[in-house]
This record gives structure tokens, C-alpha cells and sequence, in this order.
């Protein structure tokens, strides 16, 4: 049997090629599909069968296209209403030579969920292995609250996997999630699998009871993304839908681009970005993590933009990443935008930081996640994580008088509020730079909800 992992680590997504017999089956495709491609040719394999198990919220799946490109047939599960399609159902098979997969209903994270039983018949037709898409993960369980009522996803989650529990001890784990996925909490695992046996001693909520389960695994939910509607929309289609490839844009055209619907993303790293950019240009830099999923926070399905990048490699880079999360509306690419006016950014260092704080003459913007911020936060800042701040222009909160720091957990984030702000309106922004809130302590600043 031939098996391998594909990860894309920028959405903490996991796909799978299982084959024999000269062909292979495809699960969880992600939406770039030449690694696929590439894999089948390496192993001398024909794609023969696409397969989701779920109808993706966070990233848009290659399975219509995978299958466009090689003919195989595309799988999706089944639901109870006919309009939604889908053709494969719980208790149906696949098999390629002796790789046998058989489809398991688990519903939960979404209500049509399978996970897939992989057995190698050659061997035994005992399950091997479990493709366990978004149900169990490692080091976690997927969050029910993407499709239903929260309470009602983790009341199906417990069940779903009490029926996996019983496949055995032995039996390989490999999630369709790892760390840095939106579907899981804030307990998985960067581990890419594990087993049964590992997750049901390791994993105190396997061992709850449905009331106990359901209250503990709905009272830590992070935010809800704002594009789940539209990726799993887009991943109900049947047909292959490709979005135009964007334009490279020279400076006349880069003008004419720019009006007040045009969001200019810019690809370069926070430090280039402070020495010039356009104005009101958001700073999304190619080299920081979860780069789709920020994106997706920030910017809405069908709002046009254009990239902006000092290189070419990143440009393709943020333009594979906002296609991965259903941002497809790309007006085009510039790699020279020098003739536009540009406008300077600011950064501080925590030292500064904690002095403005001393003083009293800055405020504070937390852009971290609700855990992060209950660990510890200084008294009298603003929290505004990425789920509230949205794309800059909406903000609940009324603009403080002087400067406005923007922190995070290490810096990163913080260029990218940072630039969210200024376009919504705040002027005398500043990005914190070369730590987080925690490395206040440090400065002697005090943090209150976490550890002295």
C-alpha cells in the first residue's frame, strides 16, 4: 500500500493519497492540486477517486479540479436533503488494489462528516488506520459550532466519537487538521498523527459523559470566521471553477486600479513596509504564519484587490494563499508602485512600549485571541482581536486621543492590525515590534487575568 501526508502548514490542512494496483484515491484535497500530481506520477499511480469528507469552512478544496484534470471520479458525502448532492454515503466503499476505505458517519464538526477506515486487504481487512478528517484530532477535537447550534454539533461530536473509539487501540490516527487550523482548538497538536489508544489516554474530554462533554468542549470556541458561508458554498459546486490568473500591473495601471473599493495588500516584510507604502495599503507580509487565514478575517469574499510586492515569488505567494481561502476577486499584481504617493509606518520596541505606558500617553490595541488575552493583559487596554477588528473600517470602539500601540504575542500580527487600523480611520499608529504583551513583565509593566 502506498500512503502519504500532504500538509499545507499556512492553514494547518492535511491531505492524503492512498494507492495500489497502479492507482490511488485523494482525501481532503487542498485547492493547489499539482502536488497531487506530482505524487501520483512519482508513484506510478492513476488518480482514480477525489474524496472531501466534509464540506470544508476553512480553505477551498481541489476536488473538482483534481478530478477535471484526471478524470477520476469526485466523492462528497451525502446529506439527508437532496438538493445539497453528494454521493457517498456511511457503509459505502472504495477500493484501489488491496487499499480498501470505507466511510464512517461522524457527524459533529459539520453534519454530513465521514471519516474514512482505511484497510490494507493484503494484510487484514481490519482497519488500519483512520482518516479522521475533522473529528478527532491530535491532541484535540474539531469545533462543532461551523454548520449548527454549538451545543447540538458537540452533542453529535460525542457520539461520533465513541463509535471511533471502539475501532481499537492500534488503529493509526491522521487528521484532516494539524496545528494552526481554525477548525481545531487551542490544544492541537503541530504532531501530524497519533493513535486511538494515544488520544483516549491523553485526551481527558474522550472519557466525558455527553452533558460534561458538550459543556466543556462549547466553553472555550474561538471566534467564528467571517467567510465560512462563502468557502463552504464554493466547495458545494460540482463543476471545476478556476479563478483568472492576476495581471502584473505597471504603474499607469496600478493608478487606475486604486479607488476607495480596492484593497492594496502588500506582501513585503513589516520593516520595508514602514519605510513607504500607498496609502491606506494593509501589510499581510508573505513570510508570516496562517497568512490565508488573516486574510480571510480581514477581507471580504468579493472584495477586489491588489497585491503589491517587491518580488515576484511573493506575489505568487499571496495570490496562492487568498485562493486557498475563496479570495479570488484579484485585480492584479505590481511590483512597482514607486511614482503613487507613499506614506510611512511606525514601530516601537517593548521598551518604548512600556514606558508610553508609565506615562499614560499611549494606548494600547491588543490584537490577540480571547485565551491569550485572559492570560494576561494590562489593565485598561483595548482587545481587538482579528475576529472583532475586522477589515479596519468597522470599529466599534471610538478612536483614543495620541498614539495607538498595536501588540500581539510576538509582533507579527501586530503589523498587520497595525495597517487594518490606519485604513480604518486611526491615525498615529504604531506596530509593536521584537516581542508581545507577555515580555511586558520585563519592563515592570503588570498584567492582569493570568500569572503574575
Amino acid at each position: 500500500m502506498f500512503f502519504r501526508q500532504v500538509l499545507y502548514r499556512d492553514l494547518g490542512c492535511a491531505s492524503y493519497v492512498l494507492g495500489d494496483g497502479g492507482e490511488a484515491i485523494v482525501v481532503d484535497p487542498r485547492f493547489d492540486t499539482d502536488v497531487y500530481l506530482e505524487i501520483a506520477l512519482e508513484a506510478g499511480l492513476e488518480i482514480a477517486h477525489v474524496v472531501d469528507t466534509h464540506e470544508h469552512a476553512d480553505h477551498i478544496s481541489g476536488r473538482e479540479r483534481l478530478a477535471a484534470l484526471t478524470g477520476a471520479q469526485a466523492h462528497r458525502p451525502a446529506r439527508q436533503d437532496a438538493r445539497r448532492g453528494g454521493d457517498l454515503e456511511a457503509g459505502q466503499e472504495l477500493r484501489v488494489g488491496s487499499v480498501l476505505v470505507r466511510a464512517l458517519a461522524t457527524p459533529g464538526h459539520r453534519p454530513e462528516h465521514l471519516a474514512l477506515a482505511v484497510s490494507d486487504a493484503s494484510r487484514s481487512l481490519e482497519p488500519w488506520m483512520l482518516l479522521s478528517g475533522d473529528s478527532l484530532l491530535v491532541g484535540d477535537l474539531a469545533r462543532p459550532d461551523l454548520a449548527v447550534e454549538a451545543e447540538l454539533g458537540a452533542r453529535d461530536l460525542h457520539a461520533s466519537l465513541q463509535s471511533l473509539l471502539e475501532l481499537g487501540d492500534h488503529v493509526e490516527i491522521w487528521p484532516g487538521h494539524v496545528g494552526g487550523s481554525l477548525c481545531g482548538g487551542a490544544g492541537l497538536s503541530l504532531k501530524t498523527c497519533s493513535t486511538i489508544g494515544y488520544e483516549r489516554r491523553n485526551n481527558p474530554l474522550l472519557s466525558l459523559q455527553a452533558p460534561e462533554f458538550v459543556r466543556r468542549l462549547t466553553s472555550s470556541i474561538p471566534a467564528r470566521p467571517p467567510n465560512v458561508a462563502h468557502v463552504v458554498e464554493a466547495n458545494r459546486r460540482t463543476r471545476e471553477h478556476l479563478p483568472a490568473r492576476p495581471s502584473l500591473l505597471d504603474a499607469d495601471a496600478l493608478a487606475h486600479a486604486l479607488d476607495d473599493d480596492v484593497t492594496v495588500l502588500d506582501a513585503r516584510d513589516p520593516r520595508a513596509f514602514d519605510e513607504g507604502h500607498i496609502d491606506g495599503a494593509v501589510n499581510l507580509p508573505v513570510s508570516a504564519s496562517a497568512l490565508g487565514t488573516r486574510a480571510g478575517w480581514a477581507l471580504r469574499p468579493h472584495e477586489p484587490i491588489v497585491i503589491v510586492a517587491d518580488e515576484q515569488w511573493r506575489a505568487e505567494a499571496m495570490t496562492r494563499a487568498l485562493h486557498a481561502v475563496g479570495l479570488w476577486r484579484i485585480l492584479g499584481v505590481a511590483l512597482d508602485w514607486t511614482e503613487l504617493p507613499s506614506k510611512r509606518g511606525g514601530a516601537w520596541s517593548l521598551e518604548a512600549l512600556a514606558a508610553g505606558l508609565r506615562e499614560r500617553s499611549v494606548a494600547l490595541v491588543d490584537v490577540r485571541e480571547a485565551e491569550a488575552w485572559r492570560s494576561g493583559h494590562v489593565d485598561g487596554s483595548i482587545h481587538l482581536p482579528l475576529g472583532r477588528l475586522g477589515n479596519g473600517r468597522e470599529l466599534a470602539v471610538a478612536a483614543p486621543r495620541g498614539t495607538i500601540a498595536v501588540a500581539c504575542a510576538a509582533g507579527a500580527r501586530a503589523a498587520f492590525a497595525a495597517s487594518l487600523l490606519r485604513r480604518g480611520g486611526w491615525r498615529d499608529v504604531v506596530r509593536v515590534a521584537g516581542g508581545g504583551i507577555g515580555g511586558l513583565r520585563a519592563y515592570d509593566i503588570p498584567l492582569i487575568g493570568g500569572a503574575a
